[in-house]
């Protein structure tokens, strides 16, 4: 094998090495990662993790990109094992598989949507796989309107609300009415919301049955955005 070949799979055997240490670290210490202290861990001078990851920023934004991958694979996944004609099967089995995910992954969830990490800005390469999940949900809605299945209510969207909505369908979702994104898009934030309720312990000493719990609340999600029974 080519001397070039090896330093290229040695290097990232490293970068997998520093990205499982500092997910340990997430877990224990939160997003507060510090570099010198992944180094110690492994046995290095922090000097020696810089040729890696430059920056704390630089190993938050690797791991956080990993993230939204694996997420978006789970969702994409799930969508994909169903029925296409099943859009409620097909949409609960997306938000399972979110809520699935992130009850596996606590540390790397609250990574992407619990607390801001001070001084922290992710930079534009983290757009495209954050986009994954709610393109998916987006998808399923867009299927049952393109068979007549989902209808366009009116929805009474505010102007400044429909020109914005305009903009994001112009440059995602071509042909799909503002009205059936923002209905959506209110199923996304809603998903999201009950999942960070459940991790981040809201719901304890209420809801005791979060499974059953869950699939009910995505089912009144389903109805909210007009998914067909």
């Amino acid at each position: 094998m080519p001397a070039a070949s090896i330093r290229a799979r040695v290097r990232a055997e490293m970068i997998d090495e520093i990205k499982a240490v500092a997910r340990r670290h997430l877990a224990t210490d939160g997003a507060n990662l510090s570099l010198r202290a992944v180094a110690r861990d492994m046995g290095m001078v922090s000097s020696a993790l810089y040729r890696y990851f430059p920056s704390r920023d630089d190993l938050l934004t690797a791991l956080i990109l990993e993230a939204y991958d694996a997420l978006g694979d789970a969702v994409e996944a799930a969508d994909a094992a169903v029925d296409p004609r099943d859009l409620r099967g097909r949409w609960h089995a997306a938000c399972r598989a979110a809520r699935d995910w992130a009850l596996a992954h606590p540390a790397e969830y609250a990574l992407l949507y619990g607390s801001p990490v001070p001084g922290y800005a992710a930079p534009d390469d983290t757009v495209l796989p954050a986009q994954r999940p709610p393109t998916t949900l987006v998808g399923i809605l867009g299927d049952g309107y393109a068979d007549g299945r989902v209808t366009v209510a009116d929805d009474d969207l505010p102007e400044p609300v429909r020109a914005d909505l305009a903009e994001i369908t112009a440059g995602l979702f071509p042909g799909l009415p503002e009205s059936l994104l923002a209905r959506v898009m209110a199923g996304w934030t809603q998903l999201f919301g009950l999942i960070s309720f459940e991790l981040f312990g809201r719901l304890n000493r209420a809801v005791p049955h979060r499974e059953a719990y869950f699939d009910h609340q995505t089912g009144l999600m389903a109805d909210l955005i007009g998914l067909p029974r």
